[in-house]
């Protein structure tokens, strides 16, 4: 049975004594080559080149329109992604996106852990960047703890000092490049740097800079483990199947350095391939062990399977001592059983059938999305107007919005009431009298039906676009008092 353990500071390793104090609950991270740091730098070179680069891409969308291929228009309340445009409409699609976010962030977690934290979650590839900056700069772990609590020399002030203000303004430029998301970002440069960009936009940039600052340059691993949910989620979403970075101690224990190991087989023992040398604590950014077992702070980044398997092959032994493994292969391994993968698996099934439902239910959706909405609403005080002449009189709020991104004229029209006389308010016929629309406009009009009846009817009302002929139709009634 795995204990998965949340605290990441006592699995840190001792200092030594009269180590100063400064060094005390830190995590002093060491470099380390391998596939998975490899894969770390691709994965981090990407989505920094999105992030920065995607706000500058055009995409040509009419006269009078945003040509900026991925925007967020506050002003207009619609989110533009190259040929999709969302509205404030859309709001189901929004949560549809949410929920199709979860179920694959959980089908993730159930094939390889929690590898987007590790590989591709903001916080990793911010604080690696940050990271390789104080790499750069201050040197590797074993510089910068021999620097931490000694004197603070002109050459060591200058290179905190050279650090602080290199992760100032990559903080600043993220906080710039988020801005850009939100409005045009080819005008928006300029005057950020020439100081015309609003007050508004330098308070944005401004707080996005110190977060970023905070969080990557100084509350790494505290962010992952205590102020992101998602760890703490971990236990009720973890699965025993799914391929985590695991030590297998059925064959790295018991643990001996490299002479004692040698003594030990000389003698016809049989001591562990795991020599203690502590690599995998040493390049960890959690700052964990992982061979004290399964562990909420570990954030699946395989760096600890790097330094293991650089160790494994110094010493002669074959790689994998560490590696991303089910914990029932650990346990299999523990009982000489042969490892066996099941990433095809019910849980696995069911969640990428529901991933692939919900995404094609969202294709649909926004590719037969009418260019109208049309809502209705009947007034219910008071339900229906008796006229001089004896006939009933109904009144009806109507709610025309245009979700084209050209200028539109409809046409309202009613069927299901015959003889009814159906106008807007004020006298004008509706037929005659076309609605114009600007692109994301909403128009509100009255609509009075009167007629001679005395039961009610099932209305059809529909918006007619008088260029093209598309129609958009809703359902309502005509209500008289006291029918059925």
């Amino acid at each position: 049975m795995a204990v998965l353990d949340i605290s990441h500071k006592r699995a840190r390793p001792a200092l030594k004594q009269g180590a100063p104090a400064v060094l005390q609950g830190r995590v002093f991270t060491q470099s380390v080559s391998g596939r998975f740091r490899r894969m770390k730098w691709q994965v981090m070179a990407l989505c920094l080149a999105l992030y920065y680069l995607l706000p500058f891409l055009r995409w040509d969308r009419g006269a009078g329109q945003p040509d900026q291929a991925v925007l967020f228009d506050i002003e207009r309340i619609r989110f533009h992604f190259f040929f999709v445009e969302l509205w404030h409409t859309d709001l189901i699609l929004l949560t549809g996106a949410l929920v199709l976010a979860t179920l694959v962030l959980v089908l993730v977690n159930a094939l390889v852990g929690r590898a987007w934290c590790g590989f591709a979650c903001p916080q990793t590839v911010w604080s690696d960047l940050f990271m390789l900056v104080e790499r750069r700069i201050e040197g590797d772990r074993r510089a910068r703890l021999r620097d931490q609590g000694a004197p603070l020399t002109a050459p060591l002030l200058l290179r905190r000092s050279l650090k602080h203000w290199a992760w100032i303004l990559i903080a600043m430029a993220t906080g710039g490049a988020f801005v850009f998301y939100f409005t045009d970002a080819r005008a928006l440069l300029p005057a950020l740097v020439t100081g015309q960009a609003s007050l508004t936009a330098y308070i944005a940039v401004a707080t996005l800079t110190a977060t970023t600052y905070v969080l990557a340059g100084h509350a790494r691993e505290q962010v992952c483990t205590w102020m992101c949910p998602w760890p703490r989620l971990q236990g009720a979403i973890w699965d025993p199947e799914a391929l985590t970075v695991n030590y297998r101690d059925y064959r790295g224990e018991t643990r001996a350095s490299v002479k004692k190991a040698q003594q030990l087989r000389e003698a016809g023992g049989a001591p562990g391939d795991c020599i203690d040398c502590n690599q995998c604590v040493a390049v960890c950014p959690m700052g964990i062990d992982i061979r004290e077992g399964p562990n909420f702070a570990c954030i699946n980044c395989g760096l600890c399977v790097d330094a293991c398997d650089g160790v494994m092959a110094k010493v002669a032994r074959p790689r994998g001592l560490i590696d991303f493994d089910s914990w029932r292969n650990i346990e299999r391994g523990r009982r000489g059983e042969a490892p066996r993968r099941a990433l095809v698996r019910p849980t696995t099934i069911a969640l990428t059938i529901a991933a692939l439902v919900l995404s094609g239910l969202m294709i649909g959706s926004i590719a037969t999305r009418a260019d109208y909405q049309l809502f209705v609403s009947r007034d219910a005080n008071p339900i229906a107007v008796r006229l001089s002449d004896g006939r009933w009189r109904n009144a009806y709020t109507v709610r025309v919005t245009n979700l084209t991104l050209e200028e539109r004229a409809v046409t309202l029209g009613v069927s299901g009431f015959p003889g009814a006389e159906v106008a807007l308010a004020g006298g004008a016929a509706v037929i005659d009298e076309p609605i114009l629309l600007a692109p994301g406009q909403r128009r509100e009009v009255r609509l009075l039906i009167s007629g001679e009846t005395a039961q009610r009817h099932e209305l059809a009302i529909t918006a007619t676009d008088m260029d093209t002929g598309a129609v958009a139709a809703t359902r309502d009634y005509f209500v008289i008092p006291g029918a059925d």
